[in-house]
């Protein structure tokens, strides 16, 4: 296994490199959030959303600036999508996209699928942990080491996330790929707020999709439509992927589709 930054430096072996050696090993932010984990049983979708980027001081900085311009302190979170701040948020989102060595991660699950009751005996804490894992090995490439950031939310004593997180990454790459996991309140940073925002589009638009939101909210729907729009996508039952996006969704969801959706892919 082999850490190289530059194609045109020397390539190393892992365990040569001392932390003299920095200018050859990448190391990327990933701030994770989720959406759906604590939800009721009502709300059936469960999805992890993750950040990559080389330096948040890109993003952020645009955000604050922006925010101090407009006198503009709230949280963003889609779930309080209002016309106090859907513009907020549509800036927000068009940051992100105009944002160099930036990258969007997530991972849906039905929650009354087969899969997600076989795999994980229906307990979204041990999913929450498997896809958080699962996104950063999506996201982790072979001359990186990444410090994961995720909001904070309330666990059973026995769920040791950060811990389990991060030896379970590091075990698997054989390698530091992982430098450490930490978990805090997103109100305090915009780049978790972010991926509430995309994870929060992706839940509705599936949501809408299989008629669980009725005729739905104006400004949620708003914010959807303005994601899909501008990446280039018609709905997410199928994912999405490009260069800056990596979007997956379980097929357990087609069997909540309408038929005359299923009929027109076919």
């Amino acid at each position: 296994m082999f850490f190289i930054k530059n194609k045109n430096q020397k390539q190393d072996k892992t365990g040569e490199l001392k932390l003299k050696n920095y200018d050859k090993i990448w190391t990327k932010f990933c701030f994770l959030d989720e959406s759906g984990s604590l939800d009721p049983k009502t709300a059936p979708f469960f999805t992890v959303g993750l950040i990559k980027c080389s330096q948040p001081y890109y993003l952020y900085s645009k955000l604050i600036y922006e925010r101090n311009k407009r006198n503009f302190h709230d949280e963003m979170k889609f779930n309080k999508l209002s016309r106090r701040n859907i513009d907020f948020a549509k800036f927000a989102i068009d940051s992100f996209l105009d944002t160099k060595s930036i990258w969007f991660y997530s991972y849906t699950l039905d929650k009354g699928g087969q899969y997600f009751q076989n795999e994980f005996n229906g307990n979204p804490w041990v999913a929450y942990e498997y896809i958080s894992i699962r996104l950063a090995e999506s996201a982790l490439a072979p001359n990186e080491i990444l410090i994961l950031l995720a909001d904070h939310v309330t666990t059973p004593k026995n769920v040791r996330y950060e811990v389990c997180v991060k030896e379970k990454i590091n075990r698997k790459a054989g390698r530091l790929a992982m430098a450490g996991v930490c978990r805090f309140d997103s109100k305090g940073n915009d780049l978790l707020q972010v991926v509430d925002l995309f994870i929060g589009a992706i839940n509705y638009d599936l949501k809408i999709m299989t008629d669980i939101v009725g005729k739905g909210d104006k400004y949620k729907k708003e914010l959807v439509r303005f994601i899909k729009a501008n990446i280039g996508t018609k709905d997410f039952t199928k994912g999405f992927r490009n260069k800056k996006f990596n979007i997956f969704v379980d097929q357990d969801l087609k069997q909540r589709l309408p038929l005359e959706y299923k009929n027109s892919q076919n």
